[in-house]
């Protein structure tokens, strides 16, 4: 691994990050979250025990590897308490190897409200998970949020609450006919979260900043992927951060100069939760046959992915976005038994071909898929613990996608848990 590490999702989230970035913790001394927020679920299987992690680096499960969470983040309090505590119990403690920057971002109840009201109002809803992420993120950019370091001072604290609440209870009830939010309770239940959150506190620029003086690996764990960021998106069916490698650099405040590589995670087909166009989706019978044999539910919400074959088409462009150069290809499992596999490698709208990826939303929703189709494969990937041991046709494919993408599979994930990874 190369010393500065950004660890992004190359599709539409849900490609198997957390399993990566847990291998890659390994190797590193600091790994550090950048953006989204609990609607993010990173999922590792370790002796046989499943973690699901929102909010705190999946590098905790490593003894003596320090954690932060950067200011581009939204921390819900709530959820990351009871993950330090859950963490706790199953006897890994988050003490002094847990950090969070004060300048991130808190999500509140009324954020979650907002979220919940909004999507049932809209006409042509978006998949929101409902954990209040948009307009915490919203509240950021209109200069209105609430940070960490607001809820270690009281005074500053109850000023801002109360300012935020008088705006956001109008809203509420003159537009949405709900009754609004109480001010006491929550000033009392945040001032007692800040109480609990305080010591893990910490100026995450000056520790990230000396980390890098000192020569030390650094490893940036990004959230969702590369089509759900704001900007590079299927916008408006995205999150509301900058999920690309770029996000990196602003969510941390680590200067781009001292990034050194970028591994894209991607699954050896497609899938994606929520609204929005997905050009080589499987019809529902075949997408449910490969949902449950994949286990494709949400870790966040156990909502079902939709599934399709690997899109070419927008993995070159993530590729490209990212500046990727390694890939860690995961699932491959999932795709054997199958008597042949396809791969979009480009799109047809009306008379065009694309070979680049389209931004215009009607040539995505509407656009058909031009397939490659390979030779599937019979026998198990599962047990295998070399390159040379997968099936002919297994190899052919990882091959075919190497050569397609211009960047390394270095990476290869046959199983959920940490042994059942071939590195290559």
């Amino acid at each position: 691994m190369f010393k500065n590490t950004v660890i992004v999702g190359a599709q539409w989230g849900d490609e198997g990050k957390g399993k990566i970035i847990d291998i890659l913790s390994e190797r590193a001394d600091y790994i550090v979250r950048y953006q989204g927020g609990s609607n993010a679920g990173h999922t590792v299987v370790v002796n046989g025990k499943e973690y699901i992690f929102h909010l705190i680096p999946s590098g905790i499960l490593h003894k003596g590897k320090i954690c932060c969470i950067g200011n581009g983040v939204t921390v819900d309090p709530a959820s990351l308490i009871k993950e330090i505590h859950g963490l706790a119990a199953a006897g890994i403690k988050a003490e002094n190897r847990l950090k969070i920057s004060p300048l991130a971002h808190l999500i509140f109840p009324y954020h979650k409200t907002l979220d919940e009201l909004r999507e049932l109002k809209r006409t042509n809803q978006i998949g929101t998970t409902r954990r209040g992420i948009g307009p915490c993120y919203a509240d950021k950019v209109n200069r209105c949020g609430i940070r960490m370091l607001d809820l270690l001072n009281p005074g500053v604290f109850k000023e801002k609450l109360k300012d935020n609440l008088r705006e956001k209870n109008e809203i509420f009830k003159k537009v949405y006919n709900h009754k609004g939010l109480d001010f006491s309770r929550l000033y009392r239940e945040y001032l007692e979260f800040g109480k609990f959150l305080e010591p893990y506190v910490c100026n995450i620029v000056a520790l990230l900043n000396n980390a890098v003086k000192a020569d030390k690996r650094i490893l940036f764990e990004g959230a969702q992927g590369t089509f759900l960021d704001i900007d590079f998106g299927t916008y408006p069916f995205v999150t509301s951060s900058s999920a690309t490698s770029g996000g990196s650099c602003i969510g941390s405040g680590v200067s781009p100069i001292h990034i050194h590589n970028v591994v894209g995670v991607a699954k050896a087909y497609t899938t994606r939760v929520g609204e929005g166009p997905f050009p080589t989706e499987f019809d529902p019978q075949f997408g449910k046959f490969i949902r449950d044999k994949g286990g494709e539910y949400g870790a966040t919400t156990g909502r079902p992915r939709r599934c399709g074959w690997f899109d070419l088409v927008m993995m070159k462009e993530s590729v490209l976005l990212n500046g990727i150069s390694e890939v860690a290809l995961t699932k491959l499992d999932i795709l054997h038994g199958l008597k042949e596999i396809k791969i979009a490698v480009a799109y047809k709208y009306k008379n065009s071909t694309f070979e680049e990826f389209p931004r215009d939303a009607e040539v995505l929703s509407k656009a058909k898929p031009v397939y490659k189709t390979l030779p599937g494969w019979d026998q198990p990937a599962e047990k295998i613990t070399s390159y040379k041991q997968l099936p002919k046709n297994a190899r052919a494919y990882i091959s075919f996608l190497e050569n397609s993408l211009e960047a390394k599979i270095s990476i290869l994930s046959i199983g959920s848990a940490r042994d059942e990874t071939l590195f290559l």
